[in-house]
């Protein structure tokens, strides 16, 4: 079978041990199908690896037709929001701890990759979420999440009060720690751990998470992406958002975050025959038994 994708970036977790070898070994065996190779500018400085090619991220969207990331979920998300807008599809081979989203195991990865590379995948899309801090009616803040927009306390203050509303419609003033506001994607990350459900990748929809509320009949409530999630600080100390907690924007009384789906889609690449729920039972340890 002939290449499908014959120019293909290499961007990966530098900051971990044994990285270096890692990359180098992986651009080898790429080279050896017949792709051209090149290296995430980052990747390259971070490394010293300095016998391929550069690209920075636009460059990387412009050029290539496949972007191989290599590391954990946050590297994948970090390169993979700034790809979104053009189009480039992402594989990841994991070298991180859950490996939700990068799911190729590293002593696979060339079994693995040998027929993706040829065309034998399962795609796999998902929309991000735009968000934006308004303040006196101005944009203050703008982010792209693919995980989840979190609203939080400050760090030694209490609770936060925030006025929610779903497509202009006033839904309650909620008193709690936080608030999450999550994609399918992010509905395994922070979200679960705040006792969210999980959403399957093809619905689309995100999950609104309270963290720690002081009303117990306050809980999780699964919406459609396809309106806007608005959140205004209404009272509390030192509040903030996050965006895949990657970007901070510091929060004054007012202040308001808009979500909206984004207009750009993540396009993950899967091995054929890849299965969510697969996923679900390696990463969340489904099925060991009772000790």
């Amino acid at each position: 079978m002939q290449l499908q994708f014959r120019h293909v970036a290499l961007i990966g977790k530098y900051q971990a041990q044994g990285s270096r070898s890692v990359l180098e070994d992986i651009a080898h065996f790429l080279g050896s199908q017949g792709c051209e190779v090149a290296l995430e500018q980052d990747t390259a400085n971070n490394t010293g690896l300095s016998h391929y090619p550069t690209l920075d991220v636009a460059g990387i969207g412009r050029q290539c037709d496949l972007a191989l990331v290599v590391g954990g979920d946050g590297t994948m998300l970090g390169i993979g929001r700034r790809l979104a807008e053009f189009g480039v599809p992402v594989v990841g081979i994991n070298q991180g701890r859950l490996g939700f989203i990068t799911d190729i195991a590293f002593e696979d990865y060339q079994d693995t990759l040998k027929p993706m590379l040829r065309g034998d995948y399962q795609e796999d899309r998902r929309w991000m979420m735009q968000a934006q801090v308004m303040r006196a009616g101005e944009c203050v803040f703008s982010a792209t999440a693919m995980n989840d927009v979190v609203v939080n306390r400050g760090a030694t203050s209490g609770m936060v009060e925030l006025r929610v509303e779903v497509d202009g419609r006033f839904v309650a003033n909620q008193r709690a720690d936080g608030l999450i506001i999550a994609s399918p994607t992010g509905s395994t990350a922070y979200a679960l751990s705040a006792g969210g459900p999980m959403l399957h990748p093809s619905i689309g929809g995100w999950v609104l998470v309270p963290i720690a509320p002081h009303t117990l009949s306050n809980r999780p409530i699964v919406l459609s992406d396809c309106g806007e999630v608005a959140i205004e600080i209404v009272a509390g100390r030192d509040a903030s958002a996050s965006f895949d907690q990657q970007s901070l924007a510091s929060l004054l009384h007012g202040d308001r975050i808009t979500v909206r789906r984004s207009q750009h889609q993540m396009r993950f690449l899967h091995p054929t025959g890849w299965s969510y729920f697969d996923t679900l039972r390696k990463k969340l340890h489904w099925n060991e038994g009772g000790a």
